[in-house]
């Protein structure tokens, strides 16, 4: 590729069949996300309870989670799910992740905008995600015009996860 062709850049819905690319996706970027959030131990059980593939098999086909994959010059480098929650129109963000290799060429910002578009036609009209008090990420969610709307503190398993939940209209 030279230097002035731009990668191409490709967002689709993943399947049951994309779980193992999920996995890899994972774990490249799960515990760069959290090393400087939360303990080795934290990361490793929560690793195990959220990305076994009876988990994310279980959150695609019972909890209706919808993954979308991100893919730079057809090689994997991101995901993000998301999915419908109680309250008429309000959807939920639940992952977002792009390889650290990949990160600040705006590929986040092209992976929720897709979940926001999946989202409006789906006819939701709000979007939640939680984040951790203490994530850097929090600046990229208010800079792509999330706001605080409150905060929250989830069990899981032994340990807590401090965050705060945040909204979009869209």
């Amino acid at each position: 590729m030279s230097v002035t062709e731009a990668p191409a850049i490709r967002i689709q819905a993943a399947t049951l069949a994309d779980v193992p690319a999920i996995m890899q996706l994972a774990e490249a970027t799960w515990e760069p996300t959290y090393r400087f959030i939360i303990s080795r131990e934290q990361i490793d059980y929560m690793y195990r309870v959220i990305y076994t593939p009876a988990s994310l098999q279980r959150q695609m086909t019972e909890q209706g989670h919808t993954f979308l994959l991100l893919y730079v010059d057809e090689q994997a480098a991101g995901y993000a799910s998301f999915s419908e929650q109680g309250e008429a129109g309000l959807y939920k963000l639940h992952k977002i992740y792009v390889l650290p290799s990949r990160q600040g060429m705006g590929l986040g910002q092209r992976l929720l905008q897709a979940v926001e578009l999946a989202v409006r036609e789906a006819g939701g009209h709000m979007l939640d995600l939680n984040v951790n008090r203490h994530n850097p990420a929090q600046a990229f969610y208010e800079h792509q015009g999330f706001q605080r709307h409150r905060e929250e503190d989830i069990a899981i398993g032994p340990y807590w996860m401090n965050d705060y939940v945040m909204r979009k209209h869209l």
